[in-house]
């Protein structure tokens, strides 16, 4: 199986060994987005909903450069560091989605890279 790396300015380098998409055959694996502003570098975390935001763009920025879209996505991971914030984060995801959902874990973890709230990965096909 053939796989192709996505790399994309409009979402944030990765901070460590690894690649911010990689395609396997049509399944694209998008590794997890935490809430840095890719034009800054710095992170977007003045509160829980900008946090999301951010994550959610810069997981659209990632699709759009593979050529995809939010309806093209399957499966979600959320990792959060407080399940009773859970509905914030819902909120502002629930804006990115409007019909024909993924399928999606949540998983509360005691913390974060760069100690964030929110960390969003994404599992999409074309």
């Amino acid at each position: 199986m053939e796989k192709k790396i996505i790399t994309t300015v409009n979402a944030p380098a990765p901070i460590g060994p690894y690649n911010q998409a990689v395609f396997a055959g049509d399944t694209l694996y998008i590794s997890g987005q935490i809430p840095i502003d890719p034009s800054t570098g710095e992170l977007n975390n003045a509160t829980l909903q900008d946090e999301t935001h951010q994550c959610m763009k810069n997981l659209q920025a990632i699709l759009t450069e593979a050529g995809l879209n939010f309806p093209d996505v399957v499966k979600t991971t959320i990792f959060i560091t407080d399940m009773n914030r859970f509905a914030e984060i819902n909120e502002v995801y629930g804006q990115y989605f409007t019909d024909n959902f993924p399928a999606r874990e949540t998983v509360q973890v005691s913390a974060l890279p760069k100690f964030v709230n929110v960390e969003i990965s994404m599992i999409a096909v074309r």
